[in-house]
């Protein structure tokens, strides 16, 4: 059972770790591909974050976003993988914050098919947060290793 465990949070975690990789190897002076392709969402988040509250938030870098994106996925798959629940709360809050963003299929109208692809990857990453919200809750019920109590010596006299 130890074993095969393992080898499961190896190949789960290892969609994150690689992830990570590429987005590290990408990266370059500008944040790389990945920062292209959230610098449209980020702006459009921070436009309905300004007009709802004012024009107090400060200017989002995008490379930070990426930057923390990239850590999270990255050291949270490396830490899930020993079983570790610290690395399933790193995964599950990059998830919960990159989720909405980069898969906004709500921005779209129903009959437009980007809207089915954006959302078939919305629902797996939703997938995917569920699943670490499995093995957390698995880590917490499951019993650590038993003590075995000592039977008290008899005293011969």
């Amino acid at each position: 059972m130890g074993f095969v465990s393992f080898l499961g949070r190896v190949l789960f975690a290892s969609l994150f770790i690689l992830s990570a990789w590429q987005t590290f190897i990408d990266f370059g002076d500008d944040g790389g591909p990945a920062a292209k392709e959230v610098a449209p969402k980020v702006a459009s988040l921070h436009r309905f974050l300004s007009s709802k509250i004012g024009n107090v938030l400060p200017k989002i870098d995008v490379k930070h976003i990426v930057l923390a994106g990239m850590t999270l996925k990255g050291l949270g798959g490396i830490v899930f993988v020993f079983g570790n629940t610290t690395g399933a709360y790193l995964l599950m809050y990059y998830l919960l914050f990159s989720t909405p963003i980069l898969y906004d299929f709500y921005s779209y109208k129903v009959y437009d098919p980007k809207c089915h692809m954006l959302l078939a990857e919305f629902l797996q990453n939703v997938s995917l947060f569920g699943a670490l919200l499995f093995f957390v809750e698995m880590k917490k019920l499951s019993p650590r290793k038993q003590l075995r109590k000592k039977l008290p010596k008899s005293k011969t006299t």
